[in-house]
């Protein structure tokens, strides 16, 4: 995504309506990532945000070892970008979850498809 205003105080702005429009749509906004800012042409200034998708592959992995650390009882597998935690109980998986979010991991991260 490109942003591009007119001078540095709106691209500031820019950048706090989009966190403000990506909050409101459950988007977290720890997902964008704010490129540095660059002159256009004028006096106007360009900025690149990526959004984060996914799980990169030493990400995953450090959250394979955090879980195999805890010896838990759950099984761990790395599909794509995804990451899958299946086990047996559901107090298990939510010790799983718990454990995931204590180890302070700066990548924002969801939690789908819980089964009952």
């Amino acid at each position: 995504m490109l942003i591009t205003a007119d001078d540095d105080l709106k691209l500031k702005q820019v950048q706090e309506l989009l966190r403000g429009h990506m909050a409101k749509r459950k988007v977290d906004v720890g997902a964008l990532d704010f490129q540095k800012p660059e002159q256009a042409f004028g006096n106007s200034m360009r900025q690149n945000v990526l959004v984060k998708q996914g799980i990169e592959r030493e990400l995953a992995q450090k959250i394979i070892k955090t879980i195999k650390g805890a010896k838990m009882k759950v099984q761990i597998a790395i599909q794509g970008d995804e990451l899958r935690v299946t086990g047996k109980k559901r107090d298990d998986l939510q010790a799983a979850m718990a454990l995931i979010k204590e180890s302070k991991i700066e990548h924002p991260l969801q939690y789908a498809n819980f089964r009952d």
